[in-house]
């Protein structure tokens, strides 16, 4: 009898900790704005691993981006994390939209962002769309014009927030 109380205790302690942790709020929301797996051509053979970009943001105006390689995949999005909460910032919402039109160009990839009315939602293709929801706007339209590619967008994209006035 004493055994059977014993253990009863001790998984309702397990219990309770393992609650606390899920109870715990995420400070930031994570995007995966793209994962891909690469190699590298050494003496020996082909060494495989992953880079991964992610977009990370609480939805109330801080948003920022991180871009790592590692040998897992979640190896590779931990780091890509850690990346993005350094490059954290607050860009400038104006009633929920963008308070004036902006081009910006990274690389091949260039983007327009202009501010919409409210009621709108954010009309914006994938990586663009991800870095301007988790910033925390809620009406902006946008246009990607060039380059397709997913990380350039992100980069293109936080760029022009930074320089808003």
């Amino acid at each position: 009898m004493i055994g059977k109380d014993a253990k009863e205790a001790k998984g309702k302690s397990k219990n309770i900790k393992r609650r606390d942790k899920q109870a715990e709020p995420k400070e930031f929301e994570q995007r995966l704005a793209d994962l891909a797996r690469v190699t590298r051509v050494t003496r020996g053979g082909k060494r495989l691993s992953f880079r991964a970009c992610i977009v990370i943001g609480d939805r109330k105006g801080k948003v920022g981006y991180g871009i790592a390689k590692g040998s897992d995949v979640t190896i590779a999005i931990n780091k890509a994390v850690v990346q993005a909460k350094k490059k954290l910032f607050q860009p400038k919402i104006k009633s929920g939209s963008i308070a004036h039109e902006i081009r910006e160009k990274f690389g091949a990839a260039q983007i327009i962002l202009r501010p919409a009315k409210k009621g709108r939602g954010i009309i914006a293709g994938g990586a663009v769309r991800s870095v301007l929801e988790l910033a925390g706007y809620e009406d902006a339209m946008a246009k990607i014009i060039g380059s397709k590619n997913k990380i350039n967008n992100v980069k293109a994209t936080y760029n022009a927030l930074r320089r808003l006035k």
